[in-house]
């Protein structure tokens, strides 16, 4: 997590311009410590019941961070078979993973059992095909559509009516009739109701839910899963979900619930963004100043293709002069990519004075940055260092024009 102090900014010991000095323009850059405060603060916050963390790894996929995430005793969430591959590569083992599918090929399904891997299942179609081929073979989780909105933008709200996402609840003697068609086993309850909620009460809400069905339909459940959407602060005056705070209210009403259900339950979460997203930060460099009569532009080495949340979300992530701390004289860019159309990384961005060749960095990049990365006008991506226990490790090199040929296959035309 990139800090100024005296004048200086550095990721742990490791200063911007010699992170891309040793290992390039543009970097992605993490910081593990802060992953590891991040794991820290939400087992506190929900200390007083039995609390399982699931990292939902679609954030952030590099198998170091994988391996970082199970050092510190994170189990997985993942949403496709190469998820799966990549946690079982680096050391999970098949009950550590949570599978959560959302409309794949039942072929998928198949190969994710033959791993030993746990289902939730995310739809009555998938319910049925799954009942008549495995009955109560593997225990399932179901993942239910609450209806509740919860989110930061359309896009990243998934429990919703009108969403795609799970089970409408309102299905529920659909769910139950194929149970007991099919004799399924069912263990968990799941919901996920948005990512960046500003509202924590949400949890609570979306939670009670649950309650009520595990209480009426399903007496033998061993986890109730409430997903994640718990928001990290992308400028200062940001509001940010309060995880002391919601986490008391939570453990209260849970308490109470495992009290009338009569068993003891776990409570699983799943976040991703949490835990990652204020490690990251990525690294630029400025090519290009334009003082144009509307605006000045900052013109960057990277763009949409490296980091696509502003486009794609409307996201604000802060973003820094670090090269020229002196605050004395500001001036307003828009800070822009170099891919061929419009590419706003952060608009109106008042900042020290930006001349070429300064290294401007963009914080919160910890979460769909990389993963979200892509290829588009034919540019490579960068690579990723890890910063961890002050030790600064290469965990991803920069690819080369050959990465961009090499599943190309040439033809006599």
């Amino acid at each position: 997590m990139i800090s100024l102090e005296n004048g200086i900014y550095s990721i742990q010991n490791r200063q911007p311009e010699a992170l891309v000095k040793e290992f390039g323009s543009p970097l992605y850059v993490y910081d593990g410590n802060k992953i590891e405060e991040q794991v820290s603060k939400m087992r506190k916050g929900f200390d007083g019941v039995t609390v399982k963390l699931k990292y939902a790894c679609k954030a952030l996929t590099n198998i170091n961070i994988l391996k970082l995430m199970l050092k510190n005793g994170v189990d997985i969430d993942v949403v496709s078979i190469e998820e799966i591959q990549l946690a079982l590569k680096a050391g999970y083992e098949p009950n550590q993973i949570q599978y959560t599918p959302s409309g794949v090929a039942f072929s998928e399904i198949e190969e994710a059992l033959s791993l030993g891997i746990r289902l939730n299942v995310d739809s009555l179609n998938l319910l049925e095909e799954f009942g008549q081929k495995y009955g109560n073979a593997h225990p399932i989780a179901i993942r239910i559509n609450p209806a509740i909105m919860a989110g930061g933008n359309i896009k990243i709200s998934t429990g919703h009516a009108d969403s795609k996402f799970g089970i409408p609840i309102q299905h529920i003697d659909k769910v139950l009739e194929l149970v007991k068609t099919y004799d399924l086993r069912i263990v968990g309850l799941h919901q996920h109701n948005g990512s960046d909620f500003k509202d924590g009460s949400v949890i609570v809400k979306a939670m009670k839910k649950s309650f009520e069905l595990a209480e009426q339909h399903f007496p033998n459940l061993e986890f109730i899963d409430m997903g994640s959407g718990f928001k990290v602060a992308y400028h200062d005056e940001d509001v940010i979900t309060d995880i002391a705070e919601i986490g008391k209210e939570v453990v209260q009403e849970f308490a109470a619930f495992e009290k009338r259900y009569g068993r003891s339950v776990q409570l699983w979460f799943e976040p991703g963004k949490y835990l990652v997203s204020e490690s990251g930060t990525f690294l630029m460099t400025c090519n290009v100043v334009k003082h144009n009569p509307a605006r000045n532009f900052v013109h960057v080495d990277s763009g949409l293709n490296h980091l696509i949340r502003p486009m794609m979300y409307d996201a604000f992530q802060e973003i820094l002069n670090v090269s020229n701390t002196d605050t004395s004289k500001l001036e307003t860019y828009d800070v822009v990519g170099y891919i061929c159309e419009t590419d706003t990384l952060g608009k109106d961005r008042k900042m020290p004075v930006v001349s070429p060749g300064d290294i401007i960095a963009m914080k919160n990049a910890g979460a769909y940055c990389f993963s979200m990365a892509s290829n588009y006008n034919s540019r490579v991506r960068p690579a990723e260092v890890l910063i961890y226990n002050k030790r600064t490790h290469l965990i991803r090199e920069r690819e080369t024009f050959e990465d961009i040929l090499r599943h190309q296959v040439e033809v006599e035309l």
